[in-house]
């Protein structure tokens, strides 16, 4: 991977919603290889350099998730990044709080930050790591989903979503040496483990 994008909002007001699961689990990341982030305007949000285990950046969109994809092409057209080797976390409303999931391509599932992505890459073949945070419920309204994600999760919901991070960061070595099939497969064993 040379590019980790961490999808969420900017800002105190939406640091602890459901939304900002990207951010929690790219922050991780950083603090565990001692990578700071810095604010950078050219590339629209907040980026950092990991280079112990692979030469990646780490990317914190501040153009509100909805328009996402600005910040993540401006950067990969500057390091000429292509879309295969970007890795993008975010939230995901069909997954239960303490489940993780990765996988490669596919459409942006109502999800407006990877919509934004895909259009301004146009592309849809980049990695993704889903980390559950559940649905309202079935018959939510539009309205209902959007206050959902914006809020942050039930005292129950944390900890849950929590684990879901850190099982998924001890994949993180399997992917910084390119080895994507087998960081999922350790990831969804580990999963199924937990299930």
């Amino acid at each position: 991977m040379k590019l980790v994008v961490g999808l969420g909002n900017p800002g105190r007001k939406y640091e602890s919603t459901r939304h900002n699961a990207g951010f929690w689990w790219v922050e991780r990341l950083a603090g565990g290889a001692r990578a700071a982030f810095r604010s950078d305007g050219k590339f629209h949000g907040a980026v950092a350099k990991l280079s112990n285990d692979a030469d990646a950046w780490l990317l914190m969109p501040d153009t509100f998730m909805n328009n996402s994809g600005r910040a993540v092409a401006a950067l990969a057209a500057f390091y000429k990044i292509e879309p295969r080797d970007i890795f993008v976390v975010h939230d995901e409303l069909d997954l239960a709080p303490g489940i993780a999931r990765m996988k490669f391509g596919g459409g942006a599932s109502g999800h407006n930050g990877l919509k934004d992505i895909i259009e301004c890459l146009g592309s849809k073949d980049f990695w993704r790591l889903r980390i559950g945070i559940g649905h309202p419920r079935d018959t939510a309204t539009r309205q209902e989903v959007v206050d959902y994600v914006l809020h942050p999760p039930r005292v129950d919901e944390q900890p849950l979503i929590d684990d879901a991070i850190a099982r998924s960061l001890e994949v993180w070595p399997l992917l910084a040496a390119a080895r994507h099939e087998a960081a999922m497969l350790k990831l969804h064993t580990k999963e199924k483990k937990t299930e």
